[in-house]
């Protein structure tokens, strides 16, 4: 209900379904939380509940809120944090996060054995997600 209410403007039906899910610690909610608390929609704008909501999400399982704490942290000249915030998003199958890993890497921010680690498991995510059915039906909806 939320994602339907924020699609159509209504930011403060949206935060109300939002923070409900989020009490049931439900990650996508946390993030589109943070999202509206950077952007100050149906709220005002906020940089600690937004930060809040994304470690929520991130803790979560959320790989994009995680990718989101590596760019800030990173920002804030956290490299250690940051690196760590990527590998895991990259181990969920985050392809930005692994191109911030291999970056890292290459800078010597990273060591060998994490960045393979990171690879395998990046690998391994998205061979998860991969299935006969969705590759038909992404073919099908080509044509």
């Amino acid at each position: 209900m939320g994602m339907h209410f924020n699609k159509r403007g209504e930011y403060k039906s949206a935060i109300k379904y939002y923070k409900k899910a989020a009490e049931f610690g439900d990650a996508d909610a946390h993030y589109n939380l943070s999202a509206m608390y950077k952007n100050g929609e149906g709220v005002e704008k906020d940089d600690k509940k937004k930060v809040y909501h994304l470690e929520e999400a991130a803790i979560g399982g959320h790989p994009d809120a995680r990718a989101m704490l590596g760019a800030i942290e990173g920002h804030d000249g956290n490299v250690e944090r940051s690196v760590k915030h990527f590998i895991i998003a990259a181990k969920l199958g985050h392809d930005f996060s692994l191109e911030m890993v291999k970056l890292r890497y290459q800078n010597g921010s990273v060591s060998k054995e994490d960045f393979a680690s990171a690879l395998r498991a990046h690998q391994a995510a998205v061979d998860a997600t991969k299935s006969t059915q969705r590759d038909e039906g992404e073919a099908a909806q080509i044509h």
